[in-house]
């Protein structure tokens, strides 16, 4: 029997038992508001749909044994009640899943069940190839910038309450750039256009209303081929870091003076690097850099500039860095694009190798914290970028799912965003457009 249709006199107890029930209506009690005793014993009950007790605040005892019980999330409900319930229950044991057969009901801790899923799906396309993408916050609304060097421009999208999109909301003419970093400072909005040629730009909002406007030219004779930006604070001043790929150029610290962002220091002249990364190790700022002449060098913040502090071994051919914290520990991701990309964890004195991935044609293995879930996405030239989520209890990235399609053609850069009570993702694609993913959580227990 399939299911079952409860009509039920006034009376203090139910006894429905032996009757080789398979299913139950979730509504099939509602109004028992007397009911004592309930017997679903000795059926053919899987599992029970949630809020089947809702309203009996009476019941004083349930007696569940003797079904076939499937043990998945679809109990979890049932786990989580009993304990809460002013009523004795007589669970009996599971009859799958293989792990759980034959365990007692109230034996099992809802805490170790795994009940929530995410997915990311595709929400909409932003045409024009991009190198980079960034999200920031500007007078409470959040923005989204793509680094689109086939266009020239840096691209300002935000999103449009009417028509439930993300469109353009402003552009700044940029041609061959790599990276635009975002800087807010109370009502005045800064943006670092990293190029290739023409010299890297510094563009101001004094004030909203206003457009950005370019203001200063960014080190020209050290910034001559700029493959990455990141901003950080130092002793309570903003800074940018670009990194520099070409032989006669370095990398270089610029921080805020007066009005405009000036060279601070000259970072590994000659090394030819390809990324930089600004973190923090046992509370002091750290600085990573990528090359493609040796392995990532770590410096540390000491005495009013940046040191050398160590290089990371077992780390050859990385073309980029980033980082997560989890459960207190510091997890780095790093790029390769010949070889396997790897996780690692930092131990006190150096990162030490954690994980290794399979990752043929990557440019981009970026962690990404998405509500309460840490991400980390891993492009491909040539297959499907892969997403993995960061499993606490094990301590490794685990796969989620694969993004696509639409396949994302050479990816670059992901960045999240939140919204209007709505969470998504930017893939910023070097020979495609970019495309934008929604967020959703999945309740496995519903």
């Amino acid at each position: 029997m399939e299911a079952v249709l409860l009509v039920m006199l006034p009376s203090s107890a139910g006894f429905i038992e032996d009757n080789e029930i398979g299913s139950i209506s979730k509504n099939a009690l509602r109004g028992l508001r007397s009911l004592t005793h309930l017997s679903l014993a000795n059926n053919n009950l899987e599992t029970l749909p949630r809020f089947l007790f809702r309203g009996l605040e009476t019941l004083t005892h349930v007696d569940l044994r003797g079904n076939p019980f499937q043990c998945d999330c679809r109990v979890l409900w049932l786990l989580q009640w009993m304990p809460a319930v002013n009523a004795s229950v007589g669970t009996g044991a599971c009859a799958g899943p293989t792990a759980l057969a034959h365990r007692q009901l109230r034996h099992l801790d809802p805490k170790t069940f795994k009940c929530r899923a995410i997915e990311l799906s595709w929400f909409q396309m932003v045409g024009e190839s991009a190198l980079g993408v960034e999200s920031f916050s500007y007078q409470g609304e959040p923005h989204v910038v793509l680094a689109q060097p086939f266009a020239g421009r840096c691209l300002i999208l935000t999103w449009d309450y009417s028509l439930q999109r993300f469109r353009p909301e402003e552009e700044l003419s940029a041609p061959s750039v790599v990276s635009c970093k975002p800087l807010v400072l109370g009502p005045r909005l800064f943006m670092l256009a990293a190029r290739l040629w023409g010299g890297s730009q510094l563009w101001a909002r004094p004030s909203p209303g206003l457009r950005l406007a370019p203001t200063q030219a960014l080190a020209p004779r050290r910034l001559l081929r700029p493959n990455d930006a990141e901003l950080l604070w130092l002793d309570g001043r903003p800074c940018f870091v670009v990194a520099d790929a070409s032989k006669a150029g370095s990398t270089t610290l610029l921080c805020q003076d007066g009005p405009g962002f000036y060279p601070r220091q000259s970072l590994h002249a000659w090394h030819r690097d390809t990324d930089a990364e600004a973190l923090e190790l046992d509370g002091r700022p750290h600085l990573l850099l990528a090359s493609a002449s040796q392995r990532p060098v770590l410096f540390h913040w000491l005495g009013g500039r940046f040191e050398r502090r160590t290089d990371i071994p077992e780390a050859e051919d990385v073309y980029a860095t980033r980082h997560f914290q989890a459960g207190g520990d510091v997890f780095l991701c790093l790029t390769r694009y010949i070889g396997d990309s790897m996780v690692m964890r930092w131990d006190g004195s150096m990162f030490r190798p954690l994980q290794q991935l399979p990752s043929r044609g990557a440019h981009v293995f970026q962690p990404l914290l998405i509500a309460r879930d840490q991400l980390a996405i891993l492009g491909s030239d040539f297959a499907f970028s892969q997403v993995f989520r960061f499993e606490p209890d094990k301590g490794l990235l685990e796969p989620l799912q694969e993004l696509g399609p639409p396949a994302l053609v050479a990816p670059r850069a992901f960045a999240p965003i939140t919204l209007a009570g709505r969470r998504f993702l930017f893939a910023a694609c070097f020979k495609g457009p970019t495309q934008i993913y929604q967020h959703h959580e999945l309740d496995l227990s519903a």
